[in-house]
């Protein structure tokens, strides 16, 4: 086996591969590929990070693509943007040198482990089903419908007690999902074996299908950090491709979506505790009257009622000294058809004060917000809050009424979204 590793926004130089081999692992999109002069094979990896495995005959190659800022806290960050109460701190135990997958299998098999070794969940859950007699509530539209003018078997509803229930299908349906992953430990991957047997009466997930919610309680208290953990492996994309004999499999995360939604989940918290309103995401909007000319969704939207009062966009990359001149349009546009003064762009990247950019002509300024994602998550929490206070104040000095507004001496009672 070929093991290829590198990090995001990396470039690899390494010995050739197959053309089939190359199309397969150009078709991860973890990695672009090309061809030096010499004929060597040239990776270059973006802002999607995972894990791929590519069988082509007797060629067997595994890639890596790490994040920069360590699978713990990208582990966090994906984890907050789904549970922000759920995850509070890091994962313990991990460092930037871990590899995606073996870091979330390895989490996973230790805290489902520990959380069906008190015996597995049991629930009510509603089943529909024909029967030889009367159990629960007749379903007599379905009788009628399938059966007119028969007594049995007969179309029943009723609530079983058993350990069919969500919970256990996200844990098995994670299960299954890993272990079609590369990368998995060998004794990882016999613990998932045992979980899997412990839940062999338990129906997985149809794919594709909505993850269902489960609300915490004193019941499945012990299995919340197993089902966090099942919900991320869940949400990362699925790599299935098959050409002839060539196969590819694998898991990514796309880090300009993780920041994004993490971003959006954290100003939440940050702005409409303290400030009222309401944050959206991925708002749809057009660029005229008629509604002809849609613009790209902006990544955050800050709305009290009908009227838009802060639009923001999530970038997962270093701008520079200036930030490129795309992403100045694109604000723009926004901020004409949201008929705002100021708009704001975020970069994930350390960097100083928020600089402000005046643009002649339309009386809009673009603020640039510098978020430094590897930074302690109490400076991170901070960096967020000065945020969030820089959108609103910037708001209030527009002319936008305060009645949504918290005074700032009671916002900065309010504590952080990190701990």
């Amino acid at each position: 086996m070929r093991l290829i590793s590198l990090r995001e926004h990396q470039t690899l130089e390494c010995e050739p591969m197959t053309p089939a081999v190359a199309r397969a692992t150009a078709a991860t999109k973890l990695v672009d590929t090309s061809l030096t002069l010499d004929g060597r094979l040239l990776l270059r990896s973006g802002s999607m990070v995972g894990a791929a495995r590519i069988v082509a005959g007797d060629e067997h190659v595994e890639l890596h693509v790490r994040p920069k800022i360590g699978i713990a806290r990208l582990m966090w960050l994906l984890g907050y943007a789904r549970d922000s109460r759920g995850w509070r701190t890091e994962p313990v135990g991990l460092t930037p040198e871990h590899d995606l997958v073996p870091a979330i299998a390895v989490a996973f098999a230790t805290a489902t482990s520990q959380a069906l070794a008190a015996g597995l969940l049991q629930g009510y859950r509603p089943v529909e089903e024909a029967l030889p007699l009367v159990r629960g509530r007749l379903r007599e539209a379905d009788q009628l419908r399938t059966r007119p003018g028969l007594a049995l078997p007969v179309e029943v509803r009723y609530d079983d007690y058993d350990t069919d229930i969500p919970e256990n299908q996200i844990l098995l349906s994670a299960v299954r999902r890993l272990h079609r992953l590369p990368g998995v430990p060998p004794a990882t991957r016999n613990a998932l074996h045992r979980i899997a047997a412990a839940l062999a009466d338990v129906t997985p997930l149809m794919a594709g299908a909505p993850i269902p919610k489960t609300m915490p309680n004193r019941f499945n208290n012990r299995y919340q950090p197993a089902l966090r953990l099942a919900r991320l492996i869940l949400a990362g994309a699925s790599i299935e491709h098959a050409h002839g004999s060539t196969l590819a499999a694998g898991f990514v995360f796309d880090l300009n979506t993780v920041f994004e939604d993490w971003l959006t989940t954290a100003l939440r918290h940050a702005i409409e505790t303290r400030y009222g309103g309401a944050i959206t995401g991925q708002h749809q909007m057009h660029l005229d009257h008629d509604h002809l000319l849609p613009l790209v969704r902006p990544d955050i939207t800050w709305w009290n009622g009908r009227q838009c009062l802060a639009v923001i966009d999530a970038k997962y990359k270093a701008p520079g000294s200036t930030p490129p001149r795309d992403d100045i349009y694109q604000m723009l546009a926004y901020c004409t058809a949201l008929k705002l003064t100021h708009g704001h762009l975020v970069y994930a990247s350390a960097g100083a004060e928020p600089v402000r950019y005046q643009l002649i002509g339309s009386g809009v300024h673009i603020v640039v917000h510098r978020l430094d994602l590897s930074a302690p998550l109490t400076e991170l929490n901070e960096q967020i809050n000065q945020m969030a206070n820089a959108i609103a104040s910037v708001e209030v000095a527009s002319g936008v009424s305060a009645t949504h507004t918290a005074h700032p001496a009671a916002a900065a009672k309010d504590g952080g979204y990190a701990s």
